[in-house]
């Protein structure tokens, strides 16, 4: 790194020994010495940038890009309008950072204004914070929210992601807060099983239900809402956005919590990341929310101007009535939610649902008449659950030589299949027509 610090040589001697240090080894004294590293870094002489890019090329090239994909899971391949990459690529949105100072940074935070405000109105919700590092985080972080002396108790459908479980698991070991993982009865949550275990638990704080489940299929929200409702806890309740475009929204089931990851909204599947999770909530809870709200004001001239309205953090408060020690908002990727929901508009976004709905049924539909059973005869947005005539693991291996990324195996005999928008009529026939010669040769069924 030497060539990259403008400080020379002598500067630096000067500032140790300004702070009292003769070198770099007393400067770093404290650290046992055990943990230190001893030696040097067996590292290669340097290359040129041209052979850097080679050398970099080279090794892409070795990832596998595949253009079919029909695996979901939590990470979605939906179309980017061009004009999202072309709004947030300009430079005053990539190098912008936290905006504290409000007079300087007017048009970042009004970006994360028009970004709440949009994921109101998708949730139905009356206020909504300035985003989380993704979906999982942000669904851990509203169990929080629930929490307090008298209500200790989370309950989770096991209906839900399993990273998600995950990341809940991790947050209530911290927070020593006790989980409950309410049983899976036809793709759906167990909502007998679910009233049983609410029966004679005094201390519910809340239920965690994803609408839809991990499994594509539609919950019974209303119902477990009004279940964990009667028990004395909060609903929360985790929403693909763009389901929203055509289901009731969590307000109108009743969710006293609404999360979810912003990733079908514009942003690339990227290996998993990053992505931005959203939270939005009532009135009542608006001082529970963690990270922070950007609000419209009036500056001194009466102009609409943009404040950091609340910032529920332990930066800014009392550690202990620190609500989240959440810091990073994922503002770039906040931006691009708030573009491709602006680019594609309430119409646009319902196009979308509808063709990621109808698809995944025509697929479905396709699979089923060459023997991949349907597990659920449910209700399910865009995607499924189905038999597997033959070992998932090699059928994706088959798929994967004719370049298409198949569903996600859930065991050797069930596989979890999605569509959207971006898989054509053409690309589902073929990945029917792969599995159909992977079952019977091809001579076909």
């Amino acid at each position: 790194m030497g060539s990259y610090i403008p400080n020379t040589e002598k500067e630096r001697m000067e500032m140790l020994a300004e702070i009292g240090y003769e070198n770099f080894e007393d400067l770093f004294s404290d650290i046992p010495g055990d943990v230190k590293f001893k030696g040097f870094l067996d590292l290669p002489a340097g290359i040129s940038e041209m052979e850097v890019i080679r050398r970099m090329k080279s090794i892409a090239s070795k990832n596998i890009v595949f253009h079919k994909i029909f695996r979901g899971a939590g990470s979605y391949n939906h179309y980017i309008p061009s004009i999202v990459k072309s709004v947030t690529s300009k430079e005053e949105f990539l190098t912008a950072y936290t905006p504290y100072q409000a007079e300087i940074s007017q048009g970042l935070l009004q970006s994360i204004f028009e970004f709440q405000t949009m994921i109101c109105e998708l949730t139905g919700m009356d206020v909504a914070n300035a985003s989380h590092y993704d979906g999982a985080t942000a669904a851990a972080e509203a169990t929080v929210m629930c929490k307090d002396r008298r209500h200790e108790t989370v309950y989770i459908s096991e209906s839900v992601n399993p990273s998600v479980i995950q990341v809940m698991e991790t947050y209530c070991f911290a927070n020593d807060t006790k989980l409950i993982k309410i049983p899976v009865k036809e793709g759906i949550t167990d909502i007998n099983a679910l009233r049983k275990a609410l029966t004679d638990d005094e201390k519910a704080a809340c239920l965690y239900v994803q609408h839809p489940n991990f499994f594509g299929n539609f919950e019974e929200v209303e119902a477990l809402g009004e279940e964990i409702h009667n028990a004395g806890g909060k609903f929360i309740m985790g929403v693909n956005p763009i389901t929203l475009a055509l289901i009731k929204s969590p307000a109108e089931c009743g969710a006293d919590i609404a999360v979810g990851d912003g990733q079908p909204l514009g942003i690339p599947m990227s290996y998993g990341g990053p992505y931005v999770g959203f939270m939005a909530t009532t009135s009542k809870l608006m001082r529970k929310l963690p990270g922070r709200i950007v609000g419209e004001t009036k500056d001194a001239q009466g102009r609409t101007a943009y404040v950091l309205t609340l910032q529920a953090r332990e930066q800014h408060i009392r550690r202990e009535k620190a609500g989240s020690n959440i810091c990073s908002n994922q503002d770039l990727c906040a931006l691009t939610a708030s573009v491709y929901m602006a680019a594609m508009g309430a119409s646009g976004l319902q196009h979308v649902a509808e063709l990621n709905m109808s698809k995944a049924h025509y697929l479905r539909n396709e699979l089923d008449k060459i023997g991949f059973k349907a597990l659920y005869d449910k209700e399910f947005f865009n995607e499924f659950v189905t038999s597997s005539p033959v070992e998932s693991s090699k059928l994706m291996d088959t798929l994967e030589a004719k370049g298409i990324l198949g569903g996600l195996p859930l065991s050797e005999n069930h596989i979890l299949w999605c569509a959207t928008e971006m898989n054509t009529k053409e690309d589902m026939d073929e990945l029917v027509s792969v599995c159909n010669d992977a079952i019977y040769g091809k001579e076909g069924k």
